[in-house]
């Protein structure tokens, strides 16, 4: 395993120095992470790392070794001090919370080992990080993951089942325990009754390609299925576990060649991004996707946005 001191200084050329009391308590926590939490080898590193950092930053920034007595003086200024530094360094909202949460972990082994306690921690707030966008499917990646799904079943029932739960996602913009929650009940003609979260229920409006799928797999389901009971069963009758549709999902990945961000919820993502891109109406997205908060549904328009510029660079001849 490293030693701290090897973790040359990210703010200086030269190495961090710490006490052997600070020496011992770290090989103790480290041996604390691995064998009692358990972290996988490259998150003990991280934090290893993350810490490291911090400690070098910490010599340098009061001047000296650091020691027990260094980390009992130790104010939110001094963590706001490292954070700033590292951002800096153009260290990402990621990164930092990772390093916020390394130093924050040994504080608190130090706080039960009876060694020390700070509250300077627990001023400082996690960094915030940005919502990631939700990677699309083409519309030609889209509808052949649908009708690939019979080619990866020999039974028909199961096969038009996978393809009305995947018709769900992408047609309906259902998430994937939505859609196997859905009950012969829920189906008014055509829409459909969705239960969301928290418990709010939404109409959502079924195209013909959507509801044949449904149809289909109602005519060939070998169960029967009461109006209240969820209609996608397992093969043995019992409702339908998510994970199998995952499996499907990834079975469709590899013999279609997709990206490995094609999953079923990445179907939900697609028909909210091909709706704005067809000049779809924000609010009415909103409402279909189940979304409390507009701002949740305005990152769709940060993708389309994406998929604009990607356009224009590839096709304009003065990009």
């Amino acid at each position: 395993m490293l030693s701290f001191a090897s973790y040359p200084s990210p703010m200086s050329s030269t190495a961090f120095l710490v006490d052997p009391t600070i020496e011992t308590q770290l090989s103790a926590w480290l041996r604390d992470l691995g064998a009692v939490r358990r972290l996988a080898p490259l998150t003990l590193e991280a934090y290893q790392r993350d810490l490291g950092q911090f400690l070098s930053f910490l010599a340098h920034h009061t001047g000296g070794q650091v020691s027990i007595a260094t980390l009992k003086q130790m104010r939110a200024a001094d963590i706001r001090a490292f954070m700033a530094a590292r951002r800096e360094e153009s260290l990402g909202s990621r990164s930092l919370a990772r390093a916020l949460s390394a130093i924050r972990s040994f504080f608190r082994f130090l706080e039960r080992e009876g060694v020390m306690a700070t509250e300077a921690l627990n001023v400082i707030r996690t960094p915030k990080q940005g919502k990631s966008l939700p990677k699309a499917l083409t519309v030609l990646e889209a509808k052949q993951t649908i009708a690939a799904t019979g080619e990866m079943e020999d039974r028909p029932w199961v096969a038009a089942r996978d393809m009305a739960v995947l018709s769900l996602c992408y047609g309906a913009g259902l998430r994937i325990s939505e859609a196997l929650a859905v009950t012969r009940a829920d189906l008014e003609g055509t829409a459909m009754r969705v239960t969301g979260k928290g418990g709010k229920t939404r109409l959502v409006p079924l195209i013909v390609s959507v509801r044949a799928a449904i149809e289909t797999y109602l005519e060939l389901c070998p169960f029967n299925l009461g109006p209240s009971q969820p209609l996608f069963r397992g093969v043995k009758g019992g409702v339908l576990s998510p994970r199998l549709i995952q499996l499907r999902v990834a079975q469709l990945r590899s013999a279609l060649g997709l990206p490995p961000s094609a999953t079923p919820h990445a179907l939900r993502h697609t028909f909210a991004t091909h709706l704005l891109g067809r000049g779809g109406d924000l609010r009415a997205i909103q409402e279909l996707l189940g979304h409390a908060s507009l701002s949740t549904t305005q990152i769709y328009t940060a993708v389309d946005t994406d998929r604009l510029l990607e356009s224009y660079r590839a096709a304009h001849p003065r990009s």
